[in-house]
């Protein structure tokens, strides 16, 4: 068998880093930097994972994550409208009515997060209870 067969998964894990170290991401003035800041910013995966139930207006977004403050959550369902990943939908009424859902890129985006954040939960509420 040759080394690359019998390379275990760490080695092959290892081997696609080198090759992504290469992609954009990696340079500093890459443009995607700014969009892996929203997504994995604290109020960007509340915000993205809360989405994942159906469309919210801004206010029921701000009851349901707790600690954002009004100016943290605008900000940052403004990013991410801005990288494509939410829609935002502003009725012509009094008072003015703004719905904000996911894109199709918005779900896939915030499914891995929803993924990430299961784990962290799974692996880490009991640390949090014990200290």
């Amino acid at each position: 068998m040759s080394g690359d067969q019998a390379q275990s998964p760490t080695v092959a894990m290892m081997r696609r880093r080198e090759t992504a170290s290469q992609s954009h991401l990696f340079l500093g003035d890459c443009p995607t930097r700014s969009v892996l800041e929203h997504v994995t910013s604290r109020w960007g995966v509340l915000a993205l994972v809360t989405l994942l139930d159906g469309t919210h207006r801004f206010s029921e977004l701000r009851r349901r994550i707790a600690g954002v403050s009004e100016k943290m959550l605008a900000q940052t369902l403004h990013a991410l409208e801005g990288d494509r990943l939410v829609a935002r939908v502003s009725y012509p009424i009094v008072p003015p009515k703004v719905e904000y859902s996911l894109t199709p890129k918005g779900i896939e985006v915030a499914r891995l997060v929803l993924a990430l954040s299961d784990w962290i939960e799974s692996n880490y509420a009991n640390d949090a209870t014990e200290t």
